[in-house]
């Protein structure tokens, strides 16, 4: 699932970011709000966190830009103002959630899950599924079997991506973009060294592999 962040302090975008990234999801960052504005409505999210305070347009214009333009995905509104009467005008232009500075990385992760969880309960289901393998997106629950699967939150979103396409060929490049969001050297293994990884929690004590390697071209899982 897809985050964007608009918030133009350095330390507190990398402070949310690195928190994202580390409970597995997948970012992307604007530093002000016309560029936050021109990216959510660009780019496919899944929710937005938006300050407040940004440079060139505020929060609460960006949000209600947002709205204008017809995207339902759940906003959680940061803001150092604790004053009733700014927590309603978040709300009324459209924020689902306002989380007053400081806040703690548990405080916005719970609201994030709460959010993603209400969204997926009146949406897309809240679960893919491929053969006997399941995933919970709200949970963020691995089973194959009914047999639990751990995996660590970068693996969590690899797989993600594989069942998101299950039948579909995807390159290492759409990997390396949708799950890391950046390009690496051509010539790095990253992707090879995580599937190998993945594969040995997900298929290699279950017999079937629906995990393929489709040489020269990229992997695929099966339906």
């Amino acid at each position: 699932m897809k985050i964007l962040l608009i918030e133009d302090d350095k330390k507190t975008a990398a402070f949310i970011l690195k928190a994202l990234s580390e409970a597995g999801y997948t970012t992307a960052h604007a530093g002000d709000g016309k560029n936050g504005l021109y990216m959510a409505k660009n780019e496919p999210f899944d929710l937005a966190i938006i300050d407040v305070m940004l440079p060139l347009v505020d929060g609460f214009t960006v949000l209600e830009g947002i709205r204008h333009a017809g995207i339902s995905a759940p906003v959680i509104i940061l803001s150092a103002r604790n004053s009733i009467d700014d927590k309603v005008r978040g709300l009324h232009a459209g924020g689902d959630v306002y989380l007053v500075k400081p806040f703690s990385v548990t405080e916005l992760l719970a609201n994030i899950q709460a959010q993603l969880r209400r969204t997926s309960m009146s949406s897309e289901p809240a679960t893919l599924t491929v053969a006997d393998l399941k995933m919970d997106l709200v949970s963020r629950k691995v089973t194959r079997a009914g047999i639990r699967i751990d995996l660590q939150p970068r693996e969590f979103a690899l797989l993600e991506y594989l069942m998101r396409n299950a039948g579909r060929v995807v390159t290492k490049t759409m990997i390396m973009e949708h799950v890391w969001e950046y390009n690496f050297d051509p010539q790095t293994n990253i992707v090879e060294a995580r599937i190998y990884k993945l594969r040995n929690k997900v298929d290699k004590s279950f017999g079937r592999e629906l995990i393929q390697t489709i040489r020269g071209v990229g992997y695929v899982m099966e339906k």
